[in-house]
């Protein structure tokens, strides 16, 4: 029992001991409906912020709450197995904690990915709960079914058909039958979506990415732009 407390306590598994913590009390309120799943959501994608930024790293389609949680125990365990495989093998003295620093960014580097494919598999069941996921389908890709009179469109998810959603267009930007769209601003009044074409979105992205480099080389001290750039506001 001692030594599972000392490891629970070192450096840097004790990063996960109150990451854990704080992830068991957030969704312990949950379950008691004192705080929502989509703590962190926003209507839209158009500026920085954790949601958006998890939608970039493969998150799109579950709260970022549920990502979150997937994410930091995947990486506790890889950090565990490394913890006992590796550094507790090793005397480390003052070095343990830039190693702890380096096993910590490997760590979420390697769960990443699998925390995003298990995600994916979620997507089906948290359609079926849709007071569960309406600002969480940021970033999700649809394919328009349907276009009425007043310019409105229906629309499927395009990992899910059985799961449909309202799309709201407006001047230079209507849905069109057949389109592949990414959903970008949720609209609570109306319970719909903003959405801009889905080759739009991807290259939107390209140009961000080239943006932020490019400020990182010659203005290192500038702020970012918004997440979708001026192409994808909706």
């Amino acid at each position: 029992m001692n030594t599972l407390i000392e490891q629970a306590s070192s450096f840097p598994l004790i990063v996960f001991t109150l990451l854990l913590g704080l992830l068991a009390l957030y969704w312990l309120l949950v379950m008691l409906r004192l705080t929502p799943t989509e703590l962190f959501e926003h209507d839209s994608l158009k500026q920085d912020h954790l949601a958006s930024t998890m939608v970039g790293l493969g998150f799109a389609g579950v709260p970022v709450s549920m990502a979150l949680s997937v994410l930091t125990i995947f990486a506790g365990l890889i950090t565990l197995a490394i913890e006992w495989l590796v550094l507790s093998r090793l005397s480390l003295g003052f070095f343990r904690v830039p190693a702890g620093f380096a096993v910590l960014w490997a760590a979420f580097a390697l769960a990443s990915p699998l925390a995003s494919a298990l995600c994916r598999r979620l997507h089906a069941w948290l359609h079926r709960h849709p007071t569960l996921s309406r600002r969480c389908l940021l970033g999700e890709t649809v394919r328009v079914v349907d276009v009425t009179g007043d310019g409105d469109a229906t629309a499927v998810l395009e990992d899910d058909e059985d799961r449909q959603v309202v799309l709201q267009g407006k001047a230079g930007n209507q849905p069109a039958r057949g389109e592949r769209r990414v959903l970008v601003k949720y609209l609570g009044n109306a319970d719909a979506y903003r959405s801009v074409l889905e080759q739009d979105y991807l290259d939107a992205r390209t140009r961000l990415v080239k943006l932020r480099l490019a400020g990182r080389e010659g203005r290192p001290d500038s702020e970012p732009p918004g997440r979708n750039g001026s192409s994808t506001s909706a």
